[in-house]
């Protein structure tokens, strides 16, 4: 447990570097709440890195926090990299002191003997994916707080196989971070002299040129196949990253009426017009919406400000615009690669879908259809992306045909080892162009696939639990559902998974699956990213009304669960 007013009182003395960490010391100087909630505890670091609000003190995002990361990076990488001169990879987004931090973690790396290759603009998160593999590094890092609030930032951290890092790597990692002081224990250079000495070097331009083309080559169209490339498309980086590479692969593939949402173009890490920036929520796409209507657009695509995630909106006869859930398009892709590789001979002998253990069951449905078989994993993409890896090993890396989660993440390629929104936006877009050719809008797509499948409605409810006392709070409440829950919605509980110890082969994991009546589940988990708990609702129905009246009862009950 820190002594937080040690600590305080340490931190008024020595973090002088950064004037904003220095001038909100000084201001909490009287606030004990505030340096508790400061100082209580060191900001975790887990297979997701760091994420936490940016400001002052152990528990924050800030220079210090950054460069003592890094320094237990550069000491588990140098004990664990067989070549004398490791090269770590290096990109970051759009928001509040990511430049900044982008350059204390590159001058950290360069300190300490280690090569750096780090983009010489804002990137999106696969393009550093790509990097670590394209350019050999022996690790990567970006960063990012993903879609969180304007107050939030992270640094992810991926390993020789572009991959994030697994459970063992971060506790691996987290022993080296946790052996130093967070000021007399950091090896630090000045970025600028660093990259004089050729100690930190810009990534080439052709290595991004290289990803577009990957990007491209994932099409499902044969040669010379003629679609209807005129469609109107609407596009919004949410003031993050993916402007320059979404547009990019769009064009040189042929798709030319796009028009931007000005008010979202540029990068922008205090987010104006959508101050929580995920395409996942309505408040994020409809300043989107109001551009699809006032230029009557028939699709609109958000990114993410790291984008890694991407979300749609589409239109439906009668003017309407609506939004597609992360399981739905997931669902289309899905159905779309599937029949494209059926139809153009192109299927491997032995495919495989991958998803998350809290993405529709309905997709297992829908490969089984095709022959195709799926593997489940833990919640997260980095799990997805160790299953390419596993492919890969095993000469197979060419069975994998696609990959999501609900929460709007998806790759049908094997070129980067996690979630991909510069994929997914060139797939979404010409899937929507192939149906659209043939007559065929998304709502109707999906409505055929339930017609054939079954209906499912997948829901998800997050519920916050700020400070050290929220902390404990998730704690007790996961083990209230251990122990008490029987059942939900008034149907009985018929069977639980508990990922706790490890199961179905699967990596220990706070996770319950609660496995309901007439085919319907609930998961509940920890946010590895933010003080929440999550709950993944899963309802299969008849139909649409008889679905969301059975969720209202289960979703009732669960209000009243995480009290």
């Amino acid at each position: 447990m820190n002594d937080v007013n040690v600590l305080y009182k340490l931190w008024r003395q020595k973090a002088c570097e950064d004037v904003d960490v220095a001038a909100e010391l000084s201001d909490m100087e009287h606030n004990a709440a505030a340096i508790e909630d400061a100082f209580y505890r060191d900001l975790a670091f887990g297979t997701g890195g760091l994420r936490g609000i940016i400001g002052a003190g152990t528990n924050r995002m800030n220079i210090y926090t950054v460069a003592k990361a890094s320094q237990g990076l550069s000491d588990y990488v140098k004990t664990v990299e067989e070549t004398s001169k490791p090269a770590i990879a290096v990109a970051y987004d759009s928001r509040i002191k990511s430049t900044v931090f982008a350059e204390t973690a590159a001058g950290v790396f360069a300190a300490n003997g280690i090569h750096v290759f780090i983009y010489s603009s804002l990137m999106p998160t696969p393009c550093l994916s790509f990097a670590v593999r394209r350019l050999k590094c022996a690790a990567g890092i970006v960063i990012t707080a993903s879609h969180n609030p304007a107050e939030y930032n992270g640094y992810k951290v991926y390993g020789p196989d572009g991959c994030q890092i697994t459970t063992k790597t971060a506790d691996d990692i987290l022993k080296h971070i946790e052996a130093l002081d967070i000021f007399s224990g950091v090896k630090r250079m000045d970025f600028e002299s660093a990259h004089r000495k050729r100690l930190i070097e810009y990534i080439p331009e052709d290595v991004c040129t290289d990803f577009i083309e990957h990007v491209k080559s994932q099409s499902m169209l044969k040669n010379n196949e003629q679609i209807d490339r005129n469609v109107a498309i609407v596009y919004t980086p949410l003031n993050g990253t993916g402007l320059k590479p979404v547009t990019r692969a769009l064009r040189e593939a042929g798709f030319t009426n796009i028009t931007t949402v000005k008010e979202q173009e540029q990068p922008d890490g205090h987010f104006p017009t959508c101050p929580y920036p995920n395409p996942e929520i309505r408040q994020a796409m409809n300043l989107g919406i109001q551009y699809a209507r006032k230029n009557d657009a028939d699709l609109l695509i958000a990114t993410d400000p790291d984008c890694d995630r991407c979300g749609i909106a589409v239109k439906k006869a009668g003017g309407e615009y609506i939004l597609l859930s992360g399981n739905e398009v997931g669902l289309l892709l899905l159905d779309y690669i599937c029949s494209r590789r059926t139809e153009n001979g192109t299927m491997p002998a032995h495919p495989v879908f991958i998803k998350t253990i809290v993405t529709t069951d309905l997709a297992e449905k829908i490969a089984e259809h095709y022959g195709v078989s799926t593997i489940n994993v833990l919640t997260g993409f980095k799990f997805i992306g160790e299953q390419i890896g596993r492919l890969e090993k095993e000469n197979r890396e060419k069975d994998y045909i696609c990959g999501f989660e609900e929460s709007y993440g998806y790759l049908t390629g094997t070129y980067v080892r996690d979630k991909d929104a510069v994929n997914a936006a060139f797939m979404i877009a010409e899937m929507f162009a192939y149906y659209r050719t043939k007559g065929i809008s998304l709502p109707d797509k999906l409505d055929e696939i339930y017609r054939t499948y079954g209906y499912s409605m997948n829901t998800l409810h997050s519920y916050e639990f700020d400070g050290s006392a929220g902390l404990a709070k998730m704690q007790k409440i996961m083990e209230r559902f251990r122990c008490e829950v029987s059942s939900l919605g008034g149907m009985k509980v018929i069977r639980v998974l508990d990922y706790k110890n490890g199961l179905d082969g699967l990596p220990k994991s706070d996770v319950l699956k609660f496995h309901l009546e007439d085919g319907c589940s609930v998961v509940v988990r920890p946010s590895g990213t933010e003080p929440k708990l999550k709950a993944y609702v899963s309802v299969n129905a008849g139909n649409r009304t008889d679905a969301e009246k059975i969720e209202k009862s289960i979703v009732s009950d669960l209000a009243v669960q995480m009290k």
